[in-house]
């Protein structure tokens, strides 16, 4: 497959750039692979394509306030740090992203908070515009997180248009987050409401859990045309052992398994061993999916409508197929879906 594939014209106003006052109330297109129907729902209509024991496969990471301010030592310069991931809780080492780039060196000093009572000092220079940084703290590990986080801002998709408000904070989080790491929200997971996860525990689907923490992997952009090329970051995921023995079982049984994302999809891929089978696994993936490609794990998967060239998009052709998705995609356009992380979601049916 080549990069171009994967490009088509999304208007502007397509792109939602608020999730709705209730999380869940979105439209749902349902696409059926194997006969190529294609309905248009409410995302409440899901439960319906899923019975009793069934089970929802979601990604529990929790996102941490990563974008800050600091001010440069002698010169007072301005400086934005994305904070991408904590290296050593003991040392206060974390791996960061400076802008302006060209005015931080090795030995620099940052002052953060309007009284500058948090320093940090860069360490190494790890890509043109990636640093290390070592806070100076002298309280215990979750005294000093807390600080850092208080001091921490949302950070939104570059094509959400808007200021970010405080709403965000919340709005760009799931409803059952719970394993710290994440710079970005699993997108699918955020239209969840608590409404919704009691009504699919009333009606017998089981919720599973995995792990993911979302980097800013999934917006880098792809420079090769031939995507064999292409290589991803790599984040950080864990799949505990019970849930790989629940996720076994369903599977043992017959029963349909839904990702809930792109992030849960390729964590299973990642952990899988055998066709329907995966294995505990903790640790790091940089798994690039993109047509062909042949599932070993799920045979549904529900999704928002992503941007072009997006690696979810490929996740999603894979998935369904290249043709028919692009088809989708050209259908939800023509009908008013939106897309991007606040908008729409697409169901992907292996029937």
């Amino acid at each position: 497959m080549k990069l171009s594939q994967f490009k088509f014209d999304l208007p502007e106003k397509s792109i939602a750039q608020y999730l709705p006052k209730n999380r869940d109330d979105c439209k749902l297109l349902v696409l059926h692979k194997k006969s190529e129907k294609v309905e248009h729902k409410k995302l409440i209509d899901i439960l319906s394509y899923f019975d009793d024991k069934d089970l929802f496969v979601f990604n529990n990471t929790q996102v941490f306030p990563a974008l800050m301010t600091g001010i440069k030592e002698k010169t007072e310069a301005v400086i934005e740090v994305f904070l991408l991931r904590e290296l050593n809780p003991l040392t206060k080492l974390w791996d960061v992203l400076v802008d302006p780039a060209r005015k931080i060196r090795v030995g620099n000093k940052l002052y953060f908070g309007e009284d500058q009572s948090l320093v940090a000092e860069v360490i190494d220079n790890t890509t043109s515009r990636g640093r290390t940084l070592r806070f100076l703290y002298d309280g215990t590990h979750e005294e000093f997180k807390k600080a850092l986080f208080a001091l921490g801002r949302t950070s939104l998709p570059a094509y959400i248009k808007r200021p970010v408000e405080d709403a965000d904070t919340e709005a760009y989080q799931t409803v059952f987050a719970s394993e710290e790491g994440a710079v970005v929200a699993p997108f699918t997971g955020i239209h969840f409401s608590r409404e919704l996860m009691k009504k699919m525990q009333i009606k017998g689907i089981e919720a599973g859990f995995i792990t993911l923490h979302c980097s800013l992997s999934m917006f880098r952009s792809i420079d090769v045309e031939d995507l064999q090329k292409h290589k991803l970051d790599s984040e950080q995921m864990e799949v505990k052992p019970e849930f790989a023995q629940l996720f076994n079982k369903k599977s043992a049984e017959g029963r349909k398994i839904c990702a809930i994302g792109t992030s849960v999809l390729l964590t299973l891929e990642t952990a899988a061993t055998v066709p329907g089978k995966i294995k505990e696994y903790s640790g790091w993936t940089n798994k690039f999916i993109f047509p062909p490609y042949e599932f070993q794990t799920v045979g549904s998967l529900l999704s928002t409508f992503h941007l072009p060239y997006s690696t979810m998009l490929m996740n999603q052709a894979s998935f369904a197929g290249y043709d028919l998705t692009m088809q989708t995609y050209n259908t939800a356009i023509k009908k008013g879906y939106k897309f991007g992380c606040f908008g729409d979601l697409l169901l992907i049916l292996n029937d």
